[in-house]
This record gives structure tokens, sequence and C-alpha cells, in this order.
């Protein structure tokens, strides 16, 4: 393997990473970019002071982002990455307090908007 000038060698670790980890712990995760768009939309909510809390759960079937109004109650929302999913209806999943699936997709970015569309209406 012959490294150029201009890459860093950590960052080619730090991408081989993720992957072996996945296959030792055999769990989903979000990755960095999904991360990025769900923390930003956090961050407007958390502003707005319509959510205040969160919580990831990486299991060894899917991966969660649960939104809370307050840290005592049950997540108002869940964002689920779900890759048993990636071929039929889509992988990425938001689903309310009550379990009813609000949206379901093949792009994060186009499931968020059920949350985002919904608060900026109100």
């Amino acid at each position: 393997m012959s490294l150029s000038e201009d890459a860093d060698p950590s960052e080619q670790r730090a991408a081989a990473r993720p992957a072996a980890a996945n296959a030792q712990l055999g769990r989903v995760t979000f990755n960095r970019l999904e991360l990025h768009r769900i923390l930003n939309l956090y961050g407007r909510m958390v502003a707005d002071g319509e959510w205040r809390d969160y919580a990831i759960d990486f299991l060894k079937d899917r991966a969660v982002f649960s939104v809370f109004r307050r840290a005592s109650e049950v997540p108002i929302y869940r964002i689920e990455k779900d890759p048993r999913l990636a071929r039929k209806q889509g992988m990425y999943s938001v689903i309310s307090a009550t379990g009813l699936i609000l949206r379901r997709g093949h792009e994060l970015e186009r499931v968020l908007l059920v949350i985002d569309r919904k608060l900026a209406v109100v």
C-alpha cells in the first residue's frame, strides 16, 4: 500500500476502522454524515424549545436516535436505521410516540422532512 504525500495516514486508518468495528461488534450504527444531519435538526429544535434530550442506541439489527421533550418521558420521535429494509421500503424511518411510522424511505434527508415540516407548520 503506497501513501501519497497529501494523504494523512491517520485518516486512512480511521476510514478503515468503522467497517472493522461494525464487523466485530455486529451492531448497526449511524455514520458521521447521518449523525451530522440528525444533530443539526436536533440543535434547531432545541433552540426553538421543542426538544430537550436525546438518546442513541446501537442494536444488533438497527440504530435508534430517540428525541425527548423531557428526559423523564417517552420519546416523541424515534429515527431508526434498519439495514434489513434497505431493499424494501427503505432503511430510514421516523416513528411517533404512539408507534406510528410517519415516514419511511431510502434517503435520510427526505425522511427527516416529516419532522421539519410538521413543526414548521405549527
